[in-house]
């Protein structure tokens, strides 16, 4: 994926497949981007995410509501500046978790400031990133460890 004049950044997102930007909030910055680059889909492919750089956070939160959202013991997701976030596709919104309306895969969440993305939609498996903090251990089924260096919480982070 080159570009015939070295002179200009390369594309990043969805721009280098030809397909339209649909930013959540702060604009395109322009210049050169990071390399470290993350995308994934829903799982009929309709919804595409893609987000540039490294996150800001990276944590799983095992709270009654992520494990109902999820349908898992636990939600694994990663925060990033939300001018780094982008999608493509018609998504809804269910208490500000977004999610496919052709699947219901579970997505992300996004507000003026910040990207939540569910780490399981990446296409990269496994995922180099690893969680650093762990919320609402108290309800963290028995079977499972905490995470080796990860931040412990009984709730929320403080």
């Amino acid at each position: 994926m080159g570009n015939a004049d070295a002179s200009e950044p390369p594309k990043a997102g969805f721009a280098a497949f030809g397909l339209p930007r649909r930013f959540m909030g702060g604009g395109h910055q322009t210049g050169w981007v990071s390399a470290m680059m993350f995308s994934g889909q829903c799982l009929c492919g309709q919804v595409k995410i893609s987000v540039r750089g490294g996150p800001l956070r990276v944590g799983i939160c095992h709270c009654t509501n992520c494990r109902r959202e999820s349908g898992s013991a636990f939600t694994f997701y990663a925060v990033w500046p939300v001018d780094q976030f982008e999608h493509i596709g018609e998504t809804a919104e269910f208490q500000g978790q977004r999610f496919c309306l052709r699947c219901g895969s579970h997505l992300f969440s996004a507000d003026d400031r910040e990207a939540e993305i569910k780490l399981g939609i990446l296409s990269e498996a496994p995922t180099s990133l690893v969680p650093t903090y762990e919320l609402w251990i108290k309800r963290r089924e028995p079977w499972l460890r905490p995470i080796d260096g990860a931040e412990q919480y009984e709730e929320d982070r403080k």
